[in-house]
């Protein structure tokens, strides 16, 4: 059985064509700048164990434009992996925010009108995630099923002492503001392939991912999680490339006061804070350059991050009782040494004990490695995240 994920951007989208009976991927690629003067589509393959690859620049008019020339791609007599799209089934589509979804859903007409209605709760992304479904439903026969995978899916399973916020009630009930939480596929990924490695199935895990955008999780023993570092949106919680994280409301009514828009303050709090806004970049290579030359910037921005993750952390283990490991993944959790070294350094006390070798050795897995000390009580690990085989393996458990 042959699953199509598509991961959909405003302007772009990511696609991969697995296999599923042995979940290997036949081809993946990535459509861009759609709707621009000039775009382009890069395509890999792989054929006979080699991996290929082709690319070619030109004018995509729209989503569905885009969609036909990965079609093309997919079935082309020397660069193509099926004879024809009727080979496709079934279509996974990466949906950003479910809003009342707590699982995978078919894509009906209730399913795209949420989607729609959720649009003031992920203005970025919902508008993006409906663009490409109805591009999916075009180029695809009537035949082919699509599905949407949600990033809030995995954390709807909070109580909802963790959910709510300690506002007026009707903010709740009539706007539906409460903590959603995101990255959820990939938490999701890396806490169950956690429970395999260790043949474990009843863990308490803390999973942190750590990219541009970085949220943590609280996993308890059933695989559910019961809470989350992000918020009502991705700006919550952990220090990230641009945004800010954790910050007192009143920083930004005193920003206001000033004569900022609320415009002017988001921007400047999603798209200006951060590692960027503390060194410049947003870039934690950069940050790594900076720390290895004793930059006084570049020492206070690693010691704010590593010490905004530790508090996670301590608050996790109280929330689940104990825990038995931290997961580490993404673009900074599994390639930064540096940064898993000084979040986890002065955990000792709690169990947590870095192993400094295999932590530089082990760097940048391909799947899963162990990275704690001996003695340590709680396993290290870092995982390589695969949202779109999560996706695969989500759209196949309704299928």
């Amino acid at each position: 059985m042959k699953i199509l994920i598509i991961n959909g951007g405003s302007s772009s989208f990511k696609y991969q064509l697995i296999e599923m009976d042995t979940e290997s991927v036949l081809a993946k690629g990535l459509a861009e700048r759609i709707g621009l003067e000039q775009g382009k589509i890069t395509h890999e393959y792989w054929k006979n164990g080699e991996k290929y690859k082709v690319s070619k620049e030109m004018h995509f008019d729209n989503h569905e434009v885009a969609f036909k020339e990965m079609a093309a791609y997919l079935t082309d007599n020397e660069v193509g992996v099926i004879k024809s799209i009727n080979e496709v089934k079934y279509i996974g589509h990466r949906g950003v925010h479910g809003g009342k979804y707590t699982t995978p859903k078919r894509v009906t007409p209730e399913v795209m009108e949420e989607l729609r209605k959720g649009i003031p709760l992920a203005p970025l992304h919902n508008p993006a995630n409906i663009i490409g479904i109805e591009a999916a439903m075009k180029t695809f026969p009537k035949e082919t099923e699509n599905f949407v995978v949600f990033d809030t899916a995995f954390h709807q399973t909070m109580p909802e002492r963790a959910y709510r916020y300690a506002i007026p009630n009707h903010y709740y009930t009539e706007d539906r503001i409460r903590v959603y939480g995101f990255h959820g596929i990939s938490h999701k990924y890396v806490d169950a392939r956690t429970r395999r490695h260790f043949n474990n199935p009843h863990m308490k895990n803390i999973t942190l991912h750590l990219g541009n955008g970085a949220s943590m999780a609280a996993v308890n023993e059933e695989g559910h999680c019961i809470d989350t570092s992000m918020g009502f949106g991705p700006g919550d919680g952990l220090i990230m490339g641009t945004r800010a994280g954790n910050i007192d409301s009143t920083v930004i009514f005193f920003l206001g006061e000033k004569g900022l828009s609320t415009q002017e303050i988001s921007k400047i709090l999603n798209s200006e804070s951060g590692m960027k806004g503390l060194i410049g970049s947003p870039d934690a290579r950069d940050l790594e350059t900076l720390v290895n030359q004793n930059d006084p910037k570049g020492n206070l921005c690693l010691d704010m991050y590593a010490y905004r993750v530790k508090k996670f952390i301590g608050a996790y283990m109280i929330a689940l009782g104990g825990v038995d490991s931290l997961i580490f993944t993404a673009g900074i959790g599994e390639n930064s040494a540096m940064i898993r070294k000084a979040v986890c350094e002065g955990l000792e006390t709690f169990g947590i004990k870095i192993d400094p070798d295999k932590n530089k050795q082990l760097n940048h897995p391909s799947d899963i490695v162990e990275i704690q000390a001996s003695d340590s009580k709680v396993k290290i690990v870092i995982v390589a995240t695969n949202e779109e085989l999560q996706i695969a393996r989500d759209v196949l458990s309704l299928v």
